[in-house]
């Protein structure tokens, strides 16, 4: 009787452009394995749980409320500073989150990585799916405020076709924030004082963002330099599209689109490259 042999494939080293993105497909239930892993080990052994999702930042937009809209008074055009607030952390904070997490894709899974073989880019998209349901939820919230204060007759509705858009800029966000957070979690592998930097860099941004202020609010060179903030065309788009105020940036949208592509690709060549070695630096 023969016994078994088992078969060992040795392959060449990957070159930095054999990214095999067709693998992902085939881990696709580990995926939602990582998923399920991600939602459920992040308010495990908490008493509100996923209430969270809308605490967080409901208390969030009192507190820019009251400290930027009554104490500072930065006007928010027609909108009211509650409504405007909580919108534009309802989308900032879902590209928070995929580039925060996926930025520590490599070290916070080391362990793994070192015992078993599977597409390392199957953690940073789990990442992203997960972040996704938090973020439904509170589109959920966002859209029940927004009816509320509309019957109530506190704000008036001023509804663009260009809401039809919005899963463009969900797509956007999310490959924007994967793209970013796979090219920090690969370097930081090397370069540890990457992640000092993203603590407060991620801080910064959301100020550099339009989430206190509308676009409209500043001028000359500061206007300039935050359009040059990819984020900054989806919110105004998405205020737009909901309450009718400032005006709809089909090139601010576009530059938008293109560097999302191209730190995505980036993001992808380089997380590929490094994936294959990184055990030897962390």
């Amino acid at each position: 009787m023969e016994t078994l042999r088992k078969i060992e494939v040795i392959t060449p080293k990957r070159g930095m452009f054999d990214v095999r993105l067709y693998e992902l497909w085939r881990y696709r239930d580990l995926i939602l394995l990582f998923v399920r892993r991600d939602f459920v080990a992040q308010y495990k052994q908490t008493i509100l749980g996923p209430l969270w999702f809308i605490i967080q930042p409901v208390l969030t937009a009192i507190m820019f409320y009251v400290v930027f809209g009554k104490i500072a008074a930065i006007p928010t055009h027609d909108v009211h500073p509650f409504l405007f607030y909580f919108t534009g952390l309802t989308v900032w904070s879902y590209f928070s989150e995929c580039f925060t997490k996926t930025s520590g894709t490599f070290i916070a899974n080391a362990n793994l990585f070192g015992k078993v073989y599977f597409p390392r880019l199957t953690v940073p998209i789990s990442i992203v799916i997960s972040g996704l349901f938090k973020f439904l939820i509170q589109l959920v919230i966002l859209i029940i405020l927004i009816a509320f204060f509309s019957l109530s007759g506190i704000q008036q509705i001023s509804i663009h076709w260009t809401l039809v858009l919005f899963p463009v800029y969900i797509l956007l966000m999310a490959f924007m924030g994967i793209g970013l957070g796979i090219l920090f979690s690969a370097l930081t592998t090397k370069y540890r004082d990457l992640s000092f930097l993203l603590t407060f860099g991620v801080q910064l941004l959301m100020y550099a963002t339009p989430i206190i202020y509308p676009l409209s609010f500043t001028s000359g060179k500061i206007n300039q330099i935050l359009r040059y903030n990819p984020l900054t065309s989806i919110l105004e788009n998405v205020r737009y599209s909901i309450y009718g105020i400032g005006q709809f940036d089909a090139i601010g949208l576009l530059y938008t689109a293109c560097f999302t592509l191209g730190i995505l690709v980036v993001g992808i060549l380089v997380f590929n490259r490094v994936e294959q070695s990184f055990m030897d630096t962390v």
